[in-house]
């Protein structure tokens, strides 16, 4: 039997985004940018797709920016922001739980002379509002936080940040990092306050490679990709049909009977924290079931490392994630538990398993067997 639950990491392509996918590279493989029939159809692919996700996000179609996936969009939301506004101040915010595409931009920003201040998260992963507060200055021009924390599944207070935000810093944007959220909740950023909203494709079951920023029509963004003008000028480049036509189908069919999928993911995320919590020296992570996201559950198996489970696990066909797979072939401790204030022997032993609709029952109860069967082993190994 095989049981993937790696779903954070990338999902399977649902096969109607597969076919939309080859025909567009096949059939109607046209310029977009072309005057001529062929540029006008495959136009339209990329038309359609703006129109679903402004529709999906209660938004207007041109607020929305395709771009080659979450990196990119979180790079343009950043670079492209703080270059905007830097005449309205130099301070930037952000979280210490943030992925690695917020992370080093934010890094590089404070290199380049940016001031920037690291809010810091409680024992669950959930940014503590009153630092943010505190934080918060006159002259801050950006502020970024994930709504999903990809390691642990913690939840952040968006609306609640950005009231915060445009309270206590009218000049500041607020960039959400919407990547492990977007398909798993119901985002209306107008509504929220939020300025610009990061998406990834292929974590909702689209093409890998595409994603978009949201970016509010009164926010003000430099574009970081210059070149043909495309997309209003804000991101040159000639517009990946393909991946744009899949990532407009996987958000259609991704948000289509969504209360229904939730509930499936919330109850794999119950069966499989159950009956880990029934195995000894076993600690789960994070927010509580329900007030953690749907898809995502941590646990730590004290005494064992997390490579070495992770990959008795894989021998036998069930594939999980020691950490964020945008950087896991150079393993360090991981930036999330740490700033959880987690102990490093519970560190090195945790697994992330995250879910999506296709995941069953059967496949829980599976990969529940085999690790009650195997941790006994692993430990006594360990000790040796």
């Amino acid at each position: 039997m095989e049981a993937y639950f790696d779903n954070s990491a990338t999902t399977r392509c649902y096969p109607e985004v597969a076919e939309i996918v080859v025909k567009t590279m096949t059939e109607d493989f046209g310029n977009p940018s072309a005057m001529h029939l062929k540029g006008v159809e495959a136009e339209k692919y990329v038309r359609e797709a703006a129109q679903t996700l402004a529709k999906i996000l209660k938004v207007n179609e041109k607020e929305i920016i395709f771009t080659s996936g979450g990196t990119e969009s979180n790079n343009l939301a950043l670079f492209g922001g703080a270059d905007a506004n830097k005449r309205s101040g130099n301070h930037i915010i952000t979280t210490s739980v943030e992925h690695a595409a917020v992370g080093q931009p934010v890094e590089r920003l404070e290199q380049m002379g940016y001031e920037v201040t690291i809010v810091p998260v409680d024992h669950r992963g959930v940014v503590q509002l009153e630092a943010l507060e505190k934080a918060l200055r006159p002259d801050t021009i950006l502020v970024s936080t994930m709504y999903v924390n990809n390691e642990v599944g913690a939840v952040m207070p968006v609306e609640e940040i950005a009231k915060l935000v445009h309270e206590k810093s009218p000049k500041a944007l607020y960039h959400v990092d919407a990547i492990q959220a977007f398909g798993k909740y119901r985002i209306y950023p107008k509504k929220a306050g939020i300025d610009m909203l990061s998406v990834s494709s292929h974590k909702i079951h689209g093409p890998k490679g595409v994603g978009f920023l949201y970016i509010n029509e009164k926010a003000r963004i430099q574009p970081q990709i210059l070149g043909g003008g495309q997309q209003a000028g804000m991101r040159s480049g000639t517009d990946n049909v393909p991946g744009i036509a899949g990532l407009g189908v996987a958000a259609k069919m991704v948000y289509t009977d969504f209360d229904e999928k939730i509930e499936h993911m919330y109850q794999l995320k119950e069966r499989l924290a159950e009956g880990f919590l029934k195995l000894p020296d076993v600690r789960l992570n994070g927010m509580e079931i329900r007030e953690g996201a749907p898809q995502i559950l941590s646990a730590s198996f004290l005494g064992v490392r997390s490579e070495v489970l992770l990959h008795t696990l894989e021998e036998k066909g069930i594939y999980v994630s020691a950490g964020s797979a945008c950087s896991s072939h150079k393993r360090k401790a991981a930036g999330t538990l740490s700033a959880m204030g987690m102990e490093a022997a519970q560190r090195e032993s945790t697994l992330r398993f995250s879910f999506s609709e296709e995941n069953t029952f059967e496949e829980v109860d599976y990969a529940l067997e085999v690790i009650g069967q195997v941790l006994p082993m692993l430990r006594r190994y360990s000790r040796h």
